[in-house]
């Protein structure tokens, strides 16, 4: 080969990285207003409790309702997006958040809080599973645990951008409940900043090409082989077409019977996503995000320093994250994850530990002598090890993991699954906080980053460099003792 053919094959290598990037990064802007929903109430929360006298069960109630929206709309999604393709389901989740963020803010009593609540559910369940989905069949074999980390990367942003937001115009009001711009208190801006990158969603949603499976699936070959060569870099793509058609040609149309199993009526791969779905949320970490700022506040910090610490901790999710990606291709999703876990069982029971030296109850908590800062380093360290490995690989593996016929519904099961425990542990912090103390809190969620360990050692599959073709063989094979 010639030095110019060669420099021209190495141009074309580096276009279709780029273009793949470019891409993924406009489908990631669906977690980042995941990340943005999932923090945009902390700021909020104590305003919204005295603004509406709420009690701790109906404080917990808004602040978790929306991720019953969200299972909703994860579990629905992927039927939708195999019927109207990739593309319009984001732009339908852009809109819903849109019309959620508007509704929030001016929202005039509980019912319509709550409504306007599940509406933003709605999309962020559509946006976290299309993005991760779309960027696993865009994305070439070699790159796409980087590109599939993008979602995670984005929904850390996403927190880090709004808790910043919150922060700058809680300062700029005096305080979250106090009126700011044309007399609309600091609180309602919190939710009306959430309209921008909404509609930047919908539109760069409109920009990008369709999936080339949905193409293939709809009979548009051409179409899919230009994006396969474009933005996947394939060396033919028409081979690539015709590998897609055979598996799909062999494929039934999919159905919930395609993850039933022998064991409690599922495959055992689906239990797999489920449970791990399931882990993620168990050791913590929207417990942390959802009440950051509250919690620090709890414990001594006033509320200029909460705000700031929680941005910090944004911070730190948002840098471990782009560590993240840059290992997870070389070494591996199951190292990661046992190496995750490990991490977080650490940095969860320094701060057990610490919550169990608390003096006083209410709104009068200290933690006295170092106390403090050694509940803020292992709330830290916990998140570091998170956004290392628990944080973006769950997304990866849900989108990758399973074989092609149900991959649809497995991934919305175990999306809808991470949501419904999202939930649970979002519903039950505020009050269990009062009844069981933060210390047995930290200390529960430090047992189930051990069961992470252990689960991840003995059920978990690889599927690292692996293509999504070829998921319907070895990992599905691998698995089926389990």
């Amino acid at each position: 080969m010639s030095s110019t053919a060669e420099l021209t094959t190495l141009s074309d290598v580096r276009g279709n990285r780029g273009r793949a990037i470019g891409i993924a990064i406009a489908a990631a802007v669906g977690g980042f207003l995941f990340g943005f929903d999932s923090s945009v109430i902390n700021g909020a929360v104590d305003s919204l409790t005295d603004q509406f006298a709420l009690g701790s069960f109906m404080s917990g109630f808004v602040v978790s309702i929306a991720l019953l929206g969200c299972a909703a709309g994860a579990w629905f999604a992927g039927r939708l997006a195999d019927r109207f393709g990739r593309r319009m389901v984001m732009v339908v989740g852009a809109v819903l958040f849109v019309l959620s963020s508007l509704g929030t803010a001016t929202a005039f009593n509980v019912p319509s809080l709550l409504i306007w609540r599940v509406v933003g559910g709605l999309g962020i369940g559509v946006a976290s599973v299309i993005a991760p989905a779309y960027i696993s069949e865009i994305a070439p074999a070699k790159g796409r645990g980087a590109l599939g980390s993008l979602q995670q990367l984005a929904i850390t942003i996403g927190q880090l951008v709004v808790l910043s937001s919150n922060a700058g115009l809680s300062h700029w009001a005096g305080g979250p409940s106090r009126d700011l711009w044309w007399g609309i208190e600091a609180w309602r801006w919190m939710f009306l900043v959430g309209v921008v990158p909404a509609l930047v969603y919908g539109v760069l949603a409109l920009m990008i090409p369709e999936s080339p499976r949905y193409l293939v699936s709809r009979g548009r070959t051409d179409e899919a082989a230009k994006v396969l060569g474009r933005v996947g870099g394939e060396a033919d793509p028409q081979a690539k077409v015709a590998e897609i058609q055979q598996t799909i040609s062999a494929e039934r149309r999919p159905s919930f019977a395609d993850i039933r199993g022998n064991r409690f009526g599922l495959h055992p791969l689906v239990w797999v996503g489920i449970i791990m779905a399931a882990l993620q949320q168990l050791i913590g970490i929207n417990a942390i995000f959802y009440y950051s700022t509250t919690l620090w506040h709890s414990v001594g910090f006033s509320t200029g320093d909460s705000f700031i610490t929680s941005v910090i901790t944004a911070g730190i999710n948002v840098i471990m994250t782009v560590v993240a990606m840059l290992f997870v291709d070389r070494v591996g999703r199951r190292r990661l994850l046992t190496i995750g876990s490990v991490g977080m069982f650490v940095g969860l029971l320094m701060a057990a530990v610490a919550f169990s030296q608390q003096h006083g109850s209410g709104d009068n908590v200290t933690l006295p002598g170092s106390w403090g800062p050694v509940a803020l380093v292992g709330a830290n360290l916990f998140v570091v090890f998170f956004a290392l490995s628990w944080g973006p690989i769950l997304w990866i593996m849900l989108a990758e993991m399973f074989p092609n016929q149900m991959r649809g519904y497995a991934l919305a099961i175990g999306t809808a699954s991470n949501w419904i425990f999202n939930f649970i542990v979002t519903f039950s912090f505020e009050p269990m906080t009062k009844h069981v103390g933060l210390s047995w809190l930290y200390g529960g969620f430090a047992f189930f980053s051990v069961v992470a360990f252990v689960f991840t050692r003995a059920k978990v599959p690889e599927t690292t460099g692996q293509e999504l073709e070829a998921m319907t063989g070895e990992v599905h094979q691998r698995q089926q003792p389990a």
